[in-house]
């Protein structure tokens, strides 16, 4: 059983990037435009890993973190935090939010399959 990875992007481009390049890896890849999108796809599908784009409309990574980590289905899904911004302010926020980890953007496969690999031992069945 694959590991599912949910990636929450509002760019396009970042959104089929990783898709093709964790697919190519053997992840199944889950893929939403923003925070509002993402809700329903986590509820039915129940990645075991999610990246969240800080900056993005309607629904910021923060937001999105936050809702993931007050739902007690999804408390303990690692939810790692992609920004541009590579403040201490901002890592400070996502930690607050409930994130495992901050990745600044532009990130490399590297660091996409690292933060997969430390945060996500085996596939788990729920």
């Amino acid at each position: 059983m694959a590991i599912k990875v949910m990636v929450i992007d509002d760019s396009n481009t970042i959104r089929k990037t990783t898709e093709a390049l964790l697919t190519k890896k053997g992840y199944e890849v889950l893929t939403a435009a923003d925070g509002f999108e993402a809700m329903s796809l986590i509820t039915d599908h129940r990645p075991d890993i999610i990246f969240v784009d800080i900056m993005m409309p309607r629904l910021n990574g923060y937001q999105t973190c936050t809702l993931i980590k007050n739902n007690r289905h999804f408390k303990q899904t690692p939810v790692i935090m992609l920004s541009s911004k590579d403040g201490l302010f901002d890592r400070a926020r996502g930690r607050i939010a409930g994130s495992e980890e901050h990745i600044n953007k532009p990130f490399t496969e590297v660091d996409l399959l690292s933060a997969i690999d430390k945060h996500v031992s085996s596939p788990v069945t729920h």
